[in-house]
């Protein structure tokens, strides 16, 4: 059984950072790549970054030079490292892998905000 399980939104000022995790488990975690999705009110899950088996990487435009994804594939954990927030990050964060099926994990919030 595939879980993933984030961590570490909150509520945070413009210009500030967080970073997310996403534990894994059930799943040879090392051979697949991992995405961050996020999810904003009223609005489409969009794809934020990806991290490949290798470590290359892609990310939205929208999030380019502000924030970088990594994986410990020791602790079978991807991390999204987000500087110079703004409040159009504002969002729902997931982690997902895709195998045979998406899975995806429960989502932490992310606030963007005075």
């Amino acid at each position: 059984q595939v879980q993933l399980v984030e961590s570490g939104g909150g509520l945070v000022q413009p210009g500030g950072s967080l970073r997310l995790s996403c534990a894994a488990s059930g799943l040879t975690f090392s051979i697949y790549a991992m995405n961050w999705y996020r999810q904003a009110p009223g609005k489409q899950r969009e794809l934020v970054a990806t991290i490949r088996r290798e470590g290359s990487t892609n990310y939205a435009d929208s999030v380019k030079g502000r924030f970088t994804i990594s994986r410990d594939n020791a602790k079978s954990t991807v991390y999204l490292q987000m500087n110079s927030l703004k409040p159009e990050d504002t969002a729902v964060y997931y982690c997902n892998v895709r195998l045979l099926s998406a899975y995806w994990g429960q989502g932490t919030q992310v606030t963007v905000s005075l």
